[in-house]
């Protein structure tokens, strides 16, 4: 096979392949005891679950850390 060929065929196979399923797909959270904020599936569950802004949550996550219970109880305040 020459390179053009190579080539040709690598292409072929490239256009073929099935595309990833998309992560939002993802109906709950990642882990529920933590939020992911590198997730946007985590953050997109996690501030409708709370009845937040994304901003907010992740401006919650960067004081209060993680834990989804850390989250809640500073919510409460």
């Amino acid at each position: 096979m020459s390179k053009h060929e190579t080539h040709e065929h690598e292409q072929k196979s490239k256009e073929h392949q099935p595309q990833a399923v998309h992560e939002e797909q993802h109906k709950g959270p990642h882990d529920p005891k933590e939020i992911n904020p590198k997730l946007a599936s985590d953050i997109a569950y996690w501030s409708h679950e709370f009845g937040v802004s994304g901003d907010k949550l992740h401006e919650l996550v960067r004081v209060h850390g993680t834990h989804v219970e850390k989250i809640r109880h500073a919510l409460k305040k």
